[in-house]
């Protein structure tokens, strides 16, 4: 599409000013954000007092240390800068609708169509520079049809293309590199290749509509987004411009740096689409009421719960999501908030198993001098699949009762849950495992399903109590003995049944179980006691009898 426009933002010290937004006094200090990368730390973004130092992006952080004594490095934070770059879509959404990351570190927007609305490109992107001025970011800018174009401009706009090879180097390529090579004129054989300088006076980052190959010409070939290794390739051969490159049979070219290479200068100059897909906004749901006058009582509060929730619970049921978590926050006439928040055991959109959880919390707000509006946000939510009973009579009737009851449950749990906490309300469900201990897992009650059909029997009898394993003085020996000393008590035994044996989980290394092979026999005493006593045959603990629970 010739009328498209596409901008480019790119935020080279995204890291560090992220950092120093959130600590002021660092502003004047040279600072450096840091990662290990293969066994050693390496500076992803500096700032401005650092970049002036000589410092450089991707330098080992020894050598910066060395260049800059007082350098202040700290640990980079890639969900942090995740999370401000998504700050900064969401303003770009000023501009345009059309806004995407790209690289981490920059944003890209389409902004065909919208430029006028600012009066003009120039004046858009002056906007731009003000208000990351007014943010305390850096900003790097490239307006052009395409979005390879753009992101060209915006990192190397000003810049010009040079090698970073020796003329020593040089003189040992091909005849017709070093031909090509001797006959620019910036280029002195047999000394060093001058660095990529920023050209003298105002830098051009606004490519007219249809003129993106003059505006890439002068630019060197890592513009293209080209892999480091393949640039440096074609330095070799002395194509070190853009429009060294696009003069060039684009057979040879992919023949020899294969079609990623074609296809990037196809991006650049349009004739491959890359369109510029937005992230999708994430879902909210929240509905909010103002007061005429500010309220201060309960009922008060329930009243407008009641004209509120009905909106959200309509809001959730039309999208197929029901609330987890629902918060309800009361702004009072003093500029404070106070708010509550009530889970729920299983997601739902229907108001009457959430206003009682409401009406249990709302007497902790402190309406202070009254309340002047209440907000309902629905601060977790879930898909909700509608269950519609079918089948005769009978059986729809037996389906909605169990509906019913499950429903009731779940309203139990969330009652509970409100006082004391979801978390603090489990349930016990049967685990595959031979391990006595392992036989059963304890699950939190409102992230979780009952367990359904009748409880596992086990293929042996199982203790009603179970404890850590209490040493038994007995002979040390596989048989059973007849008479044992536990719990200071002398046992006289009177039945037994077994032995069961049980062997540890070899691929895990469970401490409780390093006494090895176990022989399991329910044992009766004379005194009335049903126990169950082990053997450890031993591992990396010595043999002996234990007593690992009761019957009764």
């Amino acid at each position: 599409m010739p009328d498209r426009r596409i901008l480019s933002l790119w935020f080279p010290r995204l890291g560090a000013e992220r950092l120093i937004r959130r600590q002021p006094m660092l502003a004047d200090q040279p600072v450096a954000i840091v990662e290990d990368q293969q066994n050693m730390q390496v500076i992803t973004a500096l700032s401005g007092v650092a970049q002036a130092q000589g410092l450089q992006v991707g330098q080992p952080v020894r050598d910066a240390h060395a260049m800059c004594p007082g350098l202040l490095t700290y640990a980079r934070s890639a969900p942090g800068e995740a999370r401000f770059l998504e700050a900064l879509q969401r303003w770009a959404g000023k501009f345009s609708p059309w806004v995407a990351p790209e690289d981490g570190d920059a944003l890209v927007v389409d902004l065909t169509g919208c430029a006028h609305l600012f009066g003009g490109e120039a004046e858009l992107m002056q906007v731009v520079q003000d208000d990351c001025t007014d943010l305390g970011l850096s900003v790097l800018m490239g307006l052009a049809d395409t979005r390879g174009a753009a992101w060209a401009l915006a990192r190397y706009a000003g810049r010009a293309a040079a090698s970073d090879r020796s003329g020593d180097a040089i003189d040992q390529e091909a005849r017709a590199t070093r031909s090509r090579a001797g006959k620019r004129r910036h280029w002195t054989k047999g000394g060093a290749a001058p660095p990529v300088v920023a050209r003298a006076g105002n830098v051009t980052r606004i490519a007219p509509p249809g003129q993106t190959y003059g505006a890439l010409s002068p630019l060197p070939i890592a513009a293209l987004r080209l892999e480091p290794e393949v640039a440096a390739q074609l330095g070799r051969l002395g194509l070190r411009r853009v429009g060294d490159l696009l003069g060039q049979p684009r057979a040879g070219l992919a023949r020899r740096f294969g079609r990623g290479l074609v296809m990037r200068m196809d991006q650049a100059m349009g004739s491959a689409p890359e369109p510029v897909s937005p992230a999708r906004s994430p879902e909210h749901f929240a509905v909010r009421m103002t007061l005429p006058d500010p309220i201060g009582l309960v009922e008060d509060v329930m009243a407008a719960v009641d004209r509120l929730l009905p909106r959200l619970c309509k809001t959730l049921k039309d999208k197929g999501k029901g609330a987890r978590r629902v918060m309800l926050q009361a702004y009072r006439s003093d500029h404070a908030v106070e708010a509550v928040e009530v889970g729920l055991a299983r997601p739902s959109h229907d108001p009457q198993r959430i206003r009682p959880l409401l009406e249990m919390k709302v007497d902790e707000i402190d309406a202070g001098f009254g309340i002047d509006m209440l907000r309902l946000v629905a601060v977790q939510v879930e898909p909700v699949h509608d269950a519609m009973a079918v089948g005769h009579l009978q059986a729809g009737a037996a389906v909605q009762a169990r509906l019913n009851n499950a429903n009731a449950l779940d309203d139990l749990i969330g009652r509970l849950g409100a006082r004391v906490g979801l978390d603090a309300i489990r349930r016990i469900q049967p685990a595959d495992s031979n391990i006595p201990e392992k036989s059963q897992k304890v699950l939190a009650a409102a992230w979780s399903k009952p367990h359904e059909g009748p409880w596992p029997k086990p293929s042996n009898p199982r203790p009603l109590l179970l404890w850590h394993p209490e040493p038994v003085h007995a002979p040390a020996t596989p048989r059973l003995p007849k008479t044992f000393r536990w719990r200071g008590r002398d046992l006289v035994r009177q039945r037994a049944l077994g032995p069961e044996r049980i062997a540890p989980e070899w691929w895990l290394d469970d401490p409780n179980w390093r006494s090895g092979t176990r022989d399991y026999w329910v044992t009766d005493t004379e005194d009335g006691q049903r126990l169950w006593l082990f053997y450890a045959h031993g591992g990396a603990m010595s043999p002996g009898w234990f007593c690992h629970g009761s019957f009764a």
